[in-house]
């Protein structure tokens, strides 16, 4: 409750430096974004498995706690200081939409996060799974009080943003298939605000909104990119662009040249320039 408090101070007071003041004080843009790395899916798949492998020894886990508290931090800041209608730290009702993929877990793990820094939270999971990973973190919801639902609230305009985990980068098909396609055409057509974790659900990971699916596909205002930007990214032209791939072994960094920005001080999210 203190540390929450803390926040909450010093995103207010001149004098204290924090993690989620404006964009233009507590990130630097970055500077090498026409150098920096966009993956194709190929690559993004070769980086995922070497990170989960015996060379690298992350565990699933691991990955997607750290993926969940960037895109948590991401949402943060996209809230604080979008050009329409900010609201302080903590304020504001977020809708988190999941898929039944790593991507759905990364969205719930910032669900978690974000109920934690005080936002109200509803977490809409269409689609159970078998899967233990998923179910762990759901249920890590549910101790928190965050209603977990199939269906999007009937409010669902009330809301201040949408945070889009349905689909990652492994996504293919000239169609979406029910339950999401409605959901994805609901979203889109409502007027909240959408950030997308990785890939704006629908979009085909190296041609974009040009190979999307035949349905109505998201165009959001905010972006996480992880690990590093996947080409689709070019075609972005919403507000923010964050990347949050700070967790990327250096090595690794170098040998697959993704020329990732400068993350400063605490922070795990760099927003890029354009």
């Amino acid at each position: 409750m203190f540390f929450r408090r803390f926040l909450k101070y010093s995103t207010i007071n001149s004098g204290a430096r924090s993690i989620f003041r404006a964009p233009e004080k507590s990130f630097k843009f970055g500077s090498n974004m026409t150098e920096i790395k966009y993956l194709t899916a190929d690559e993004a798949t070769d980086i995922d498995k070497e990170l989960m492998g015996p060379k690298q020894g992350f565990a699933t886990e691991q990955l997607v706690e750290l993926a969940g508290l960037a895109v948590a931090h991401a949402t943060t800041h996209f809230l604080t200081k979008t050009r329409s209608n900010p609201k302080p730290f903590g304020e504001g009702k977020i809708v988190c939409v999941s898929g039944p993929g790593l991507n759905g877990a990364d969205g719930i793990t910032a669900a978690r996060h974000l109920k934690h820094y005080g936002y109200d939270v509803l977490v809409v999971y269409p689609k159970p799974t078998d899967k233990e990973i998923i179910n762990n973190l759901l249920l890590q919801c549910k101790k928190l009080d965050i209603s977990v639902t199939q269906e999007l609230p009937k409010d669902l305009n009330t809301y201040d943003l949408v945070l889009d985990a349905i689909f990652g980068f492994s996504f293919k098909g000239d169609s979406i298939r029910e339950p999401f396609d409605k959901i994805i055409e609901d979203i889109v057509t409502s007027k909240v605000r959408i950030l997308s974790v990785d890939i704006p659900s629908g979009w085909d990971v190296e041609k974009g909104r040009n190979g999307a699916c035949k349905q109505k596909v998201e165009n959001p205002d905010a972006l996480i990119s992880l690990t590093a930007p996947k080409t689709c990214a070019k075609q972005f032209d919403g507000e923010m662009h964050f990347v949050g791939g700070r967790f990327v072994p250096h090595e690794m960094q170098q040998r697959y040249q993704l020329n990732l920005p400068k993350f400063e001080g605490v922070e795990d999210v760099a927003l890029l320039n354009k």
